[in-house]
């Protein structure tokens, strides 16, 4: 059933941008910026974490599990040591997703012709 719940909600997820995609002017950077900031904003206000427990990696692989990855460093790094917390804790909680988008951006970008959105 943990297969099951991750597949829907993160196959929903996904669905919903790729309808953003394609429905919308709004370019994909975009689109992706917006979902990394709802999820640090979802995290916050406390309403992601439910979502994690029910779905796990159907949440936390998206761009929205990113932001929560995110806000959750900055939470835990704050508690430990304060404010520098702030500056810390993100990058801290995110090392591993940044590693791989780092790596994956410029190995795609060497096999990939990007166009801009008409």
């Amino acid at each position: 059933m943990n297969y099951l719940n991750a597949f829907w909600v993160g196959g929903a997820i996904c669905a919903i941008c790729q309808i953003f995609i394609d429905r919308t002017k709004l370019t994909p950077a975009r689109i992706l910026v917006s979902l990394v900031v709802l999820g640090v904003f979802l995290q916050a206000v406390g309403v992601y974490q439910p979502l994690v427990d029910y779905a796990g990696a159907g949440a936390t692989v998206p761009l929205l599990g990113f932001g929560y990855s995110l806000a959750k460093g900055v939470a835990r790094a704050v508690a430990e040591s304060g404010l520098i917390g702030v500056f810390t804790g993100g990058v801290t909680g995110a090392a591993g997703g940044i590693a791989a988008a780092i790596t994956f951006g410029c190995l795609f970008a060497l096999i990939a012709k990007p166009k801009s959105k008409s």
